[in-house]
């Protein structure tokens, strides 16, 4: 019984979130009783890159070299998805559950007749039918849903897992399906591309900050803390809304989610619509001065503190430490 991975791609670069959906796939299909692990790329990507991916788990690539799927477009790519799955048999179709992810597998499982668990966040059980893992009311609960169709459809939560890299290899055919430019609906007119950034959905140290930093102009004291742990930055809600950062750098509810090793929360009170973006990190650390803030009933570390006095001594400590450890 084949399982089908959807492995997105960045200019046709894979990142970490592609190689653990194949971990997670390959490791699907050995619970399901073994069978193909076939990898579905669409767009503009080279061997080189493909064969990459029979070292984390793929058998086979099914590869949609059109350069029209260079631009998501969430219907085009259902469609080509659902195809590979259905010239495949696959029992099981796997997604990341990110922009992209989110965009086409409600389509698939549509187009298919599967069911669908968004947000998976352990591998399926099979001692009790097909049951997986996944969060509910934005991350303070879980639930264990039971998909009782034959064809299964699972978006899986970055982050949620290392990535191990074996020695396999992988074989890399055409995806044959029929697209006309119709089924690609819209077209992109410009598009900005931020460069040199571990994205948020990826980075494993994320260092945020919110209003408590009063203003753009004093966002260096951030950007030295995050340079010298090798971290990411992300901001509140209300500080991309205000214009201080770019929205692409805003996690909560509305805005990104993410499953970083640390996050470290400077100058933000802790609402609900924020922790629901981050409230699965492994460790928070909140820097506020105000000791009754929110956030700290979600912090593993609390500083109550004012940042401007606690981030310039919290890098120098960092740097220290690095220098002494060269």
């Amino acid at each position: 019984m084949s399982v089908i991975v959807f492995v997105d791609h960045t200019q046709g670069s894979f990142k970490k979130k592609a190689f653990e959906t194949v971990n997670y796939a390959a490791e699907t299909a050995k619970r399901i009783g073994g069978g193909d692990v076939v990898a579905v790329v669409l767009g503009t990507v080279s061997n080189e890159e493909l064969n990459q991916l029979g070292q984390y788990g793929a058998t086979k690539v099914l590869h949609g070299n059109d350069a029209r799927f260079d631009n998501f477009n969430a219907r085009a790519y259902a469609k080509a998805i659902t195809a590979a799955a259905q010239q495949s048999s696959a029992k099981v179709t796997v997604v990341s559950y990110n922009v992209s992810g989110k965009a086409v597998a409600g389509m698939v499982a549509a187009q298919l007749k599967a069911g669908l668990v968004s947000g998976a966040i352990d591998y399926p059980t099979t001692d009790n039918g097909f049951v997986v893992k996944k969060t509910v009311f934005s991350g303070k609960a879980f639930a264990f849903v039971k998909i009782n169709s034959d064809i299964k459809v699972i978006a899986l939560v970055p982050n949620t897992f290392s990535v191990t890299k074996g020695e396999g290899s992988v074989s890399v055919e055409a995806l044959n399906v029929s697209l006309s430019d119709a089924d690609f609906g819209v077209k992109k007119i410009s598009e900005d591309v931020v460069k040199g950034e571990i994205p948020l959905s990826e980075a494993e140290l994320v260092v945020s900050g919110g209003r408590g930093l009063k203003g753009p102009e004093n966002w260096g004291i951030l950007e030295d803390l995050g340079k010298a742990l090798g971290a990411t930055l992300a901001c509140s809600r209300p500080v991309a809304d205000a214009h201080w950062r770019p929205h692409h750098e805003h996690v909560g509810q509305t805005g990104g989610t993410i499953r970083p090793n640390l996050y470290i929360a400077v100058g933000i009170s802790g609402a609900i619509q924020h922790l629901a973006g981050v409230n699965s990190s492994k460790t928070i650390v909140v820097i506020n001065k105000d000791p009754e803030a929110p956030f700290f009933k979600a912090a593993d570390y609390g500083v109550v503190g004012d940042a401007f006095e606690v981030l310039p001594r919290l890098t120098e400590a960092v740097n220290k430490f690095k220098a002494s450890h060269n």
